[in-house]
């Protein structure tokens, strides 16, 4: 009889050597006689994926992150082996397999180390849950940066940080607070010039360590599923970014409308309080686009409802709402109310659509409507259902956008703030525990609400926003940064957060202007809309306890200073649109830290307050109070004041005085900036013009501007306009070309240009090869001209 058993905790286990290898087409396996799997996969010549299974075989392949309609190749692979190793070698990098430990080793082609395995795949049984916690470590090279990893509170440089993915409802997060609302396991790796990134594709709880634990030592590891991994290869970051970008996915371009300004409280009810809200905005001439509906909308916070008290004719006041320019975004989320007289627990009831215990019962847990079950949006049959539901709210009322809340999931009341773990998900028929699916839920919802609001909003685009993602989120949704607090650490906190999310995929993020949690005094809100009218999403939002946020709480300076700031963005929506198209059609990061914009140089590694805004703005916020001025970093090339037009040359730190109701702004010199006339909403006016303002530079320098109808589809069917400007400038000439694609034509006629540093004064102009009188196209000051918009080159003679 068997009186006394114990588990044999066996710590951590190690590949042993390897006996045999075979490949197929472009995936090479290696097999230990200890049962573990090595399977690399080449996906292109700079993008290997590693995956470890320690039982011989390995389960399904299934991913949420990998956007499957991402075409993939590579031009070489060859694999040889000698006495150590295996050799994979393909026409941008080296991989070398230890043949006693299956240590990895990735190398350039000219054998420079990018990135060795020090223990490199390791495991540990996990005897409470079944599985292994997989682990990896990596020897970091000296000198070594990291950034990326999304929504993080931390420096933008993130060595010596140890980082956890869980997404979590940290309602007025701190400074370096783990973990948050969203989990995005990418980050790029910087030494000698040479950048790499790990997008470690693993939904369970994950942990980062940058050189905290070990000084020398990067690892990561996971509490379940498998060691999968992506390495991408730059060696620049922008091919990394890029990369990593196409693999996860990219967003269809939004409304034109989204890249307005909007406003948002905790909460606007009942109507006439809305009305109260916008009316002001159109009375102070402070443009607004969007305005939100939190869940007091709702009869008793049940999703999918109207409060008859509050709200008595929603699709009047909507339309209403429309007719004046304002857009209406309705939140919604995931917990259902348990009423047996409520219509959306009836259907999800009768069709068992909730969530489920490891015994059977419903998930119950308490939110704003009391007890509620949850869907399971890993069900695609879930997600297909709760698309329908939006049917009455797009098609019917005329709700333009749907804003996805506590959907880490949130759950009140419990310890750890979400679902048990023994909850059961389908997971697209890779049925699992709450373990598993916790970090991908919010994302589900989101897809099942975009895919929803997308069909009800057609032919028109949609537009979702979400607290919780993964990466791959982006395809889906915007995002916003969760609740913050109105402190000057978190203005600073915001500034990062939206780089880090750029470079991290997840470009369409915004923070709550002002903080949702606290109330901001007014110099810290001016701040504040100063640095977001140049992030992608841009929101002011607080939470009606803490006293109202509006442009107007402040007094009438700050009003100015929103108004000025505010019309600034509306200004530069066909800058920032082209930057969402490139962003969409390139991958390519909307806002670019420093070390993105010049990795060569050691200033930008630890620089975190400046950022280039598309390819051609410096933006360094002003992040502390009663500041009249701020050192800042000038990168590479050189650069325009925004604001007197005074020249620097760059690779410099320089004093920049500035009053309150500006921030340092620089416009690389070469730029061709397209404005639009300012609107109180997009789509307001029609325009005769729009201005390009052009900064002479001695040389070359190319700008894009790219334009459609600003909402529908027919875009993708070539009725777009997207113009490349080319600009040469010498010493006593300046020429503009333009090349002109696409078959939209814009209703304007002619471009007003100013011309900013002009070294001589014009003595002629020649407009497609043809000498133009002067007093025709030459405005005020000598610098301003106008001219047709279908020119295509410009060539403008000094005397």
């Amino acid at each position: 009889m068997i009186t006394n058993t114990e588990l044999e905790l066996k710590g951590d286990q190690f590949p042993s050597k390897i006996i045999s290898y075979n490949q197929d087409v472009d995936s090479i396996y290696f097999y230990t006689d200890n049962n573990v799997v090595l399977k690399i996969t080449i996906l292109r010549d700079s993008m290997i994926r590693f995956r470890y299974t320690t039982k011989g075989y390995f389960n399904k392949d299934f991913s949420y992150a990998i956007d499957k309609t991402q075409s993939h190749g590579y031009n070489e692979l060859q694999v040889t082996e000698n006495e150590i190793h295996y050799v994979i070698t393909t026409s941008k990098i080296v991989c070398k397999i230890n043949k006693a430990d299956v240590k990895v080793g990735l190398f350039d082609l000219e054998g420079f180390s990018i990135l060795e395995d020090e223990i490199g795949f390791h495991w540990e049984e996990s005897y409470e849950f079944g599985g292994n916690i997989v682990k990896m470590s990596k020897i970091a090279n000296d000198g070594e940066c990291y950034y990326g990893m999304g929504d993080k509170a931390t420096h933008l440089n993130l060595k010596g940080k140890r980082l956890e993915n869980w997404a979590t409802d940290q309602y007025a997060f701190q400074k370096e607070q783990e973990p948050l609302y969203k989990v995005v396991p990418f980050y790029i790796g910087l030494h000698h010039n040479n950048a790499y990134g790990i997008f470690f594709d693993n939904t369970f709880r994950t942990f980062f360590d940058f050189c905290h634990e070990r000084r020398n030592i990067t690892s990561f590891w996971a509490e379940g599923g498998e060691m999968n991994y992506y390495f991408i290869y730059g060696p620049k970051m922008k091919d990394v970014v890029t990369a990593y970008t196409h693999l996860t996915g990219k967003p269809e371009l939004p409304p034109m409308w989204t890249l307005g300004y909007h406003q948002c409280k905790w909460s606007y009810y009942p109507e006439s309080k809305v009305k109260e809200i916008t009316a002001n905005f159109r009375k102070l001439q402070i443009p607004c686009d969007a305005i939100y509906l939190d869940i007091d909308y709702m009869e008793g916070f049940r999703c999918f409802t109207w409060s008859k008290d509050y709200f008595p004719d929603p699709k009047r006041m909507v339309a209403e709402l429309a007719k004046d320019g304002f857009k209406t975004v309705a939140i919604i989320d995931p917990g259902i109310k348990i009423d047996k007289d409520y219509w959306v627990y009836q259907e999800a009831l009768e069709k068992d659509y909730f969530c489920k215990r490891a015994d059977g019962p419903y998930m119950k847990g308490k939110v704003w409507p009391g007890e509620c079950n949850f869907p399971d949006y890993t069900n695609p049959e879930v997600r297909e259902w709760w698309a329908g539901l939006y049917k009455e709210l797009i098609s019917d009322i005329g709700v333009k956008g749907v804003w996805n809340d506590m959907n880490e999931p949130a759950v009140m009341d419990v310890p750890g703030k979400t679902f048990p773990m023994d909850v059961r998900h389908d997971f697209d028929g890779n049925p699992c525990s709450h373990r598993k699916a916790h970090n991908i839920y919010g994302t589900q919802m989101a897809r099942a609400t975009y895919e929803g609001v997308k069909r009800f909003a057609y032919p028109k685009r949609p537009f979702i926003i979400t607290r919780s993602a993964y990466s791959g989120a982006q395809r889906y949704t915007s995002s916003w940064t969760g609740d913050n607090v109105a402190s000057w650490e978190h203005l600073w906190i915001a500034n990062i957060q939206m780089q880090r999310m750029s470079i991290s995929g997840m470009g369409f993020t915004g923070s709550d202007i002002g903080g949702f949690a606290e109330q901001p005094s007014g110099e810290l809100y001016a701040r504040w809309i100063q640095l977001g009218v140049f992030h992608p999403f841009c929101r002011t939002h607080s939470s009606g306890d803490h006293g109202e946020q509006e442009p107007w709480s402040f007094g009438e300076e700050v009003i100015d200073i929103t108004r000025k700031f505010v019309n600034l963005r509306y200004e530069l929506l066909p800058y920032l649109y082209t930057m969402f198209w490139k962003y969409v059609n390139e991958g390519e990061p909307m806002l670019k830290p420093l070390v993105y914009f010049d990795q060569e140089d050691i200033q930008t590694l630890y620089r975190t307050d400046e950022f280039i805004y598309g390819n051609h703005i410096l933006v360094c916020p002003i992040l502390e109070p009663n500041a009249v001025g701020r050192r800042l970093y000038l990168p590479k090339g050189n650069w325009y004041n925004y604001w007197t037009n005074e020249w620097i040359e760059g690779k410099i730190e320089i004093w920049v005085p500035t009053a309150y109701d500006e921030i340092p702004l620089f416009i690389k010199e070469g730029a061709i900036i397209p404005k639009y006339p300012v609107q109180q909403y997009v789509g307001e006016k029609e325009f005769e013009e729009i201005t390009l303002e052009v900064y002479f530079k001695l040389g070359k320098e190319k700008s894009v501007l790219y334009e459609d109808a600003q909402d529908g589809y027919d875009y993708n069917k070539g009725r777009f306009s997207l113009r490349t400007f080319n600009l040469t400038g010498k010493e006593n000439e300046l020429i503009i070309q333009l090349h002109k694609q696409g078959e939209f034509l814009t209703n304007y006629s002619k471009f007003k240009i100013n011309l900013i540093g002009l070294p001589f004064e014009i003595d002629s102009i020649e407009i497609d090869n043809e000498k133009v009188d002067l007093a025709t196209v030459l405005l005020e000051k000598g610098s301003v001209l106008k001219v047709d918009k279908f020119f295509t080159e410009l060539h403008i003679f000094g005397k």
